[in-house]
């Protein structure tokens, strides 16, 4: 009677364990540092890394991130949140997502964007989607966003307007 009995595997369960679906390293606390020639540049914290080899070389923040950019002195010139991202290892390119924000520092902007892309190979970070920036009652809405790679000369791309908040 046991000899009838078999197993069956159903092939969706089976599929899920394929090693594309696996990181291959993984990364909790983690706290990034870049520097050149002793100067630091640029920080990156997140709660998780995840790595991937294949299909696509990827790296995913699942949990989000945190980027602080740092001017020549040291001193902290712009900050990028985002509750998700990834960085496509092969292209150079980091996309961050839900609900990511930017505050520079140096003019008092508060930048509230959907995405935002951060492509080294172009030496700049961009976004093609709806912006509000804050600057004390001050907001002003966009349809994209624009800077350089270090963060400096933010500029948000097709102003629809400025309006004054009054409490």
């Amino acid at each position: 009677m046991l000899l009838c009995t078999g197993c069956t595997n159903d092939m969706e369960t089976i599929s899920m364990f394929n090693n594309r679906n696996l990181p291959s390293q993984e990364l909790k606390g983690a706290e990034v540092r870049r520097s050149e020639r002793g100067v630091l540049q640029m920080t990156l914290e997140a709660p998780l890394i995840q790595q991937y080899q294949t299909p696509e070389a990827k790296t995913v923040y699942p949990k989000g991130v945190e980027l602080q950019f740092f001017d020549n002195q040291q001193q902290l010139r712009t900050t990028l949140r985002a509750n998700y991202a990834i960085s496509l290892d092969e292209r150079n390119i980091m996309k961050a997502q839900d609900s990511v924000v930017v505050i520079d520092y140096q003019n008092g902007d508060t930048i509230y964007l959907e995405d935002i892309i951060w492509n080294s190979n172009e030496d700049r970070i961009y976004s093609n989607h709806s912006v509000r920036a804050v600057n004390g009652q001050r907001v002003t809405y966009g349809d994209g966003f624009v800077s350089d790679q270090q963060m400096q000369n933010l500029r948000i791309l097709r102003q629809r307007g400025t309006v004054e908040v009054e409490e």
